[in-house]
């Protein structure tokens, strides 16, 4: 069985034009080429909903410190993270009567224990009805690096990934951005240009270069290539949302950018730091922010004055938010 469903996932890398990354926990491994735009695909219908928040838009849902959003575009459904609780994206999806049993795979956006520890619950759950679901996670190199503390391993994905793999899901580790289906790529490990330094960690992470500062080194991002621009989703944006939108110039070269979704870990951010954030928003063409999780109430606020956004376009994003290309920014009741 695991090995039937292994050649599934390398034969569906391999159809979407050779995923860079190491298929783990089996034998198969899929070669680590240099992804390319080769499919010249937009995504023309597109729909965001958030599972994972703090805020809660409606009398029903939980909200919590954390993040999970699902993604719905053209036919193509992928979960971003997994929520800070074991039952909270469960519950929620439940709730806002959302079928997670026909999504096959999930993206982690980097391994705090806010993003992922819901994975294992929503695997076991939905493999009930679909054995397939939710049984692809995409991660980036260095999710499973070490992270020593004086507590011992405070790494949580070093304990999920044996569960993770113990019912036959397979973690596709990437080292590169890849092509994961067309006008959807995954930025993998993000080039730090600017010193944003959006993370509060002070630990360490093991590398093969030694123990060093963890700056989240595999934080990673989903960029959406729309027909209306590009849709950046991000989990904490700890490699800096401005590094984010620069590396995903670089693949998607003069596209503006029609909306930023997910956590910016700006709450603890100074005014300096915001106002240069929404200026550069301004020269990414910026349309709509849906600033959820730890990118700070005020934050969102702030850019939306600097970046000359409006209440209609910069949101605080909200448990049953969405996005959509047909509605922009649905904020719900209490986030509107």
């Amino acid at each position: 069985m695991k090995r039937n469903l292994c050649r599934v996932v390398v034969t569906t890398a391999f159809l979407l034009g050779g995923i860079p990354a190491t298929v783990t926990g089996g034998p198969w491994i899929v070669p680590s080429v240099q992804a390319s735009s080769t499919s010249g695909t937009q995504i023309r219908a597109l729909k965001v909903t958030l599972l994972s928040t703090m805020l809660v838009a409606e009398p029903t849902g939980f909200g919590e410190w954390g993040f999970s959003a699902l993604v719905e575009a053209d036919g193509h459904r992928i979960l971003v993270d997994t929520g800070a609780h074991p039952e909270t994206v469960l519950q929620n999806a439940h709730d806002l009567k959302v079928d997670l049993s026909n999504v096959q795979e999930v993206i982690l956006t980097h391994n705090h224990d806010d993003h992922v520890t819901g994975l294992l619950t929503l695997r076991r759950e939905m493999m009930k009805k679909n054995p397939a679901a939710l049984s692809v996670v995409h991660v980036a190199k260095g999710i499973f690096y070490s992270r020593p503390s004086a507590q011992g391993e405070s790494n949580p994905m070093m304990a999920i990934r044996k569960a993770y793999e113990a019912t036959g899901g397979r973690f596709i580790e990437h080292s590169d951005g890849a092509d994961i289906f067309p006008g959807a790529w995954l930025t993998g490990p993000v080039p730090r240009k600017y010193p944003e330094r959006n993370w509060s960690v002070k630990g360490k992470v093991q590398t093969p270069d030694g123990l060093v500062e963890d700056t989240i080194p595999e934080d990673q991002s989903l960029v959406l290539d729309t027909t209306q621009g590009l849709v950046v989703l991000t989990g904490c944006g700890h490699a800096g949302i401005v590094n984010i939108l620069t590396y995903a110039a670089t693949k998607f070269p003069e596209r503006a950018v029609d909306a930023v979704i997910g956590g910016l870990h700006l709450f603890r951010a100074s005014d300096e730091q915001l106002d240069w954030t929404g200026d550069e928003f301004k020269q990414f063409k910026v349309a709509n922010l849906l600033g959820a999780h730890c990118t700070g109430i005020e934050a969102v606020y702030r850019l939306r004055q600097r970046a000359g956004l409006t209440r209609r376009t910069a949101v605080v994003g909200a448990v049953g938010s969405t996005f959509s290309l047909d509605n922009g920014i649905v904020a719900g009741a209490l986030a509107q």
